[in-house]
């Protein structure tokens, strides 16, 4: 009988599975690294969100930055929209039914600066400007809501007596203010007609900017350079969080047979995981911060949040930028370790720091700035090479970072000997001198660019910032209203006096006289100018001896040529008009006045205002204001600086006589606003990324305490104090900074020295990093500080427990 049953063949072995290469291996490992950081454990969590944390406030930072331009361009936007539409042919706009006569106006109320208009409709039908539905009647007035808020606070009450005359019937809408915070206002007038200081226009929407100064321009490229660049190196740093727990598991993998490249790419993947956490949390923290932009008023600066939206290309720069960044930094970072099945090696198979490549960044840099020639303000923006001082500038400062850890591993590793908590922060430092680094590169650039910008700043201060010449100790206020009679001229002089918190008044009542006869000088006729003041007020204007009331005077500048003008009419002992000027009025009769045949002449002195004035000096009693045609007063206010609000009492007294009359503060420096509105950005960008940086240290200096728990706790074990281990880590802190200082100090002067003289200046200011070396120090003792509580509970016996 025949066997029928099936025998099996000989057994053949099944193909082994091929490993991926090439794209499908980079796509495996980066996604096993990241399953590694997402199921790392308590551990690999907090390692994980240390880098998420980093690169997300670098990321918030990159995204404000990305703001900037559509900010600004949005609050152009608004300020374009509302700007009453001017007509360049100079013939002045008849009345229709849609044109508004309007005045521009303002206060200031305690360093803050209310503005507005005053509107009057020609017609049923006016133009509207932004933000609002009709314009406001007489006694009514439309205000932003941070003027509102202003007005309503009871503590303002000095405030709100300047508009007593005015309902508030009405918020402005967001399309006709710059920003939430905006002081503005629209006030309704039936008393102001188009003359003077009025005007009718009958459209709103006119680009009332000017062009930037090449100047301006190019201290902006280098600030945004500056700012930027720690940005760029802190993401590159918080990338590398939790190495030495990263290389243990690096050498496990190996031991269970991947090959180093997957290693490489698996480590990869982690920092891939952690900076895409950081976008994420990046956009949190902008999005945030951005709500606070329309709630905090820094230096003047705000606008709505909705402007604050990054421009499309540069979120995805930065989407992109940051992942591949993370990647490119583990990559290279790990290409000079060996990481072995037994463990990683470092120490002996590192190879010393080459120097000659990292001499090549700065020196192409400054090659590029010096290449890109010298910026002519003549020519405008047009000289101003963008790219070229951007580039030149960023190369200068990458390659100060990249010397910082040559120079830290040159001078720490000759060092030696010394206490007990310096020798253990040197042999920390010789041992991880990378990382030591990295921790401070941000300070170098910051500090370095900081010293460029303060040499910059110095250099064109006398461009941008002039001395008026006023002298404040003589008077703060200056009171001037024009096309007011005498008599009431006077009167304002009088309740100026009378006010609260004013110790002196000088106060003067001017007119133009003519002489009279009908002769001219170069078909003009001999107009001089009469200044009416007592006695005191006199002797403010002129070098006057004695004088008593009724006295006259014939007052001289240094110029002869103004003097003998002058003296075609002032002419002792003959008749002067005070009356209309008859090349404006050849109708008007003359109002004749004579000037006392025995008026001495005196030398004009620079009144408070920093101007001398010439003419005819007059006491009261010596002529009758009720006959000037036209007159004018100007006064000069001193107050008591023991008297809280003094100069608001000035003012509230100034809008009770005459709701147009102009209130200044004198001040001896007047500082273009262009230029101070770059400084207060300046200080807005310098206070984030130096909060950054010592953000970035905190965290740095945290996680290295993380990777040595177990040797802080066995330490302490063995006897170690803990003093000295804070002193330890202080001058594990201390010792990079002061190299990177010294560095950034160095390069900072250099790249100072190169910006001034292609803006043609000469650098007068050697001294700016005196401050941003204190700035640093100051860091270093906070952050120290700050990680002390952190040491403290690493430093307990429970650290020396291990799995």
């Amino acid at each position: 009988m025949s066997d029928t049953r099936v025998r099996p063949g000989p057994s053949v072995a099944a193909p082994a599975a091929v490993a991926p290469t090439g794209v499908a291996a980079w796509i495996r490992d980066l996604g096993m690294g990241i399953r590694f950081a997402t199921s790392g454990g308590r551990e690999g969590w907090i390692r994980t969100i240390l880098t998420a944390v980093g690169v997300g406030l670098g990321v918030a930072l990159l995204l404000g930055a990305a703001s900037v331009p559509n900010m600004l361009q949005n609050r152009d936007d608004r300020s374009f929209a509302r700007t009453p539409h001017s007509s360049f042919d100079g013939k002045p706009l008849k009345a229709t039914d849609s044109t508004v006569v309007m005045r521009n106006t303002g206060t200031t109320f305690r360093g803050k600066s209310p503005t507005g208009l005053f509107l009057r409709a020609d017609g049923k039908n006016p133009a509207l400007p932004p933000g609002l539905d009709k314009i406001p009647a007489a006694g009514e007035m439309v205000v932003s809501p941070a003027l509102r808020d202003l007005l309503d606070d009871p503590a303002n009450k000095l405030l709100k007596e300047r508009f007593r005359d005015y309902r508030v019937t009405g918020t402005i809408g967001e399309a006709g203010l710059l920003s939430p915070v905006e002081l503005y206002y629209y006030a309704g007038s039936d008393k102001i007609t188009a003359t003077g200081n009025n005007y009718r226009v009958e459209s709103f929407g006119q680009d009332d900017s000017l062009p930037l100064d090449p100047f301006l321009m190019a201290l902006v490229v280098l600030i945004c350079v500056v700012l930027l660049t720690p940005v760029a190196i802190f993401i590159g740093t918080a990338v590398r969080f939790g190495g030495d727990r990263r290389d243990r598991r690096l050498a496990a993998l190996r031991l269970v047979g991947a090959d180093a490249r997957a290693v490489r790419r698996i480590a990869a993947g982690e920092a891939l995981f952690g900076a895409l956490l950081g976008l994420a949390a990046g956009a949190v923290f902008f999005l945030l911060l951005r709500e606070l932009v329309g709630v905090v008023d820094l230096t003047n600066v705000s606008a709505y949040p909705s402007d604050m939206v990054p421009s499309p290309g540069l979120v995805a720069l930065v989407a992109v930028a940051v992942p591949v960044s993370a990647v490119l930094v583990t990559l290279i970072s790990l290409r000079a370790v060996a990481i072995e099945p037994l463990g990683v090696f470092r120490g002996a198979k590192q190879r010393k720091r080459r120097l000659w490549w990292r001499l090549v960044l700065p020196v192409l840099g400054i090659g590029i700035l010096l290449y890109s020639g010298r910026i002519d303000r003549d020519m405008g923006n047009d000289s101003v090479n963008v790219t070229a001082i951007a580039v030149g500038s960023a190369l200068s400062l990458i390659g100060l970072s990249a010397l910082l850890p040559w120079l830290v591993e040159a001078v720490v590793g000759r060092l030696r000997g010394g206490p007990v908590p310096w020798q253990l922060a040197v042999r920390r430092l010789q041992l991880t001198t990378g990382s030591a680094s990295r921790a401070v590169s941000g300070i170098t650039v910051a500090v370095a660019g900081a010293v460029a910008l303060q040499m910059m700043f110095a250099s064109m201060h006398d461009d941008f910032n002039a001395v008026t010449g006023q002298d404040t100790t003589r008077a703060q206020l200056t009171v001037r209203s024009g096309a007011v009679s005498g008599p009431l001229s006077q009167r304002m002089i009088d309740d100026f006096a009378a006010t609260k918190g004013v110790t002196k008044v000088i106060g003067t009542v001017q007119a133009f006289v003519t002489r009279p006869g009908g002769k001219k000088v170069n078909d003009l006729t001999p107009t001089t100018e009469v200044t009416i003041g007592t006695c005191a007020t006199l002797r403010e204007l002129a070098d006057i001896g004695s004088c008593k009331d009724g006295d006259t005077f014939i007052s001289h500048t240094g110029s002869k040529e103004q003097n003998g003008w002058v003296d075609q009419t002032a002419r002792p002992g003959k008749p002067v008009n005070v009356g209309p000027d008859p090349d404006y009025d050849k109708k008007a009769k003359p109002v004749l006045w004579t000037l006392p045949k025995d008026t001495p002449t005196v030398q004009a002195r620079s009144n408070p205002s920093g101007r001398k004035i010439d003419g005819i000096f007059a006491t009261p009693s010596a002529i009758d204001v009720k006959k000037l045609d036209d007159a004018s007063t100007t006064s000069w206010v001193k107050t008591d600086p023991k008297v809280a609000d003094a100069e608001e009492y000035v003012r509230n007294t100034a809008l009770r006589i005459d709701p147009f009359i102009g209130v200044d503060t004198l001040k001896s420096v007047d500082r273009d606003k262009q230029y101070a509105s770059i400084a207060r950005g300046l200080q807005i960008g310098a206070s984030a990324t130096m909060a950054l940086i010592a953000a970035s240290m905190l965290v740095s200096m945290i996680e290295q305490l993380r990777e040595r728990k177990r040797l802080l706790a066995a330490l302490t074990a063995f006897g170690t104090r803990r003093w000295s281990m804070a002193w330890s880590l202080l001058w594990q802190t201390a010792i990079p900074v002061a190299l990177g200082l010294a560095l950034a100090i160095g390069g900072g002067l250099g790249l100072g020295v190169v910006m001034t003289r292609m803006i043609g200046k000469e650098v007068t200011d050697w001294w700016s990093f005196l401050p941003l070396t204190g700035a640093g120090a100051a860091m270093v003792a906070v952050v120290t500080l700050l990680s002390l509580p952190p040491l403290r509970r690493m430093m307990r016996p429970d650290g020396l427990r291990t799995e």
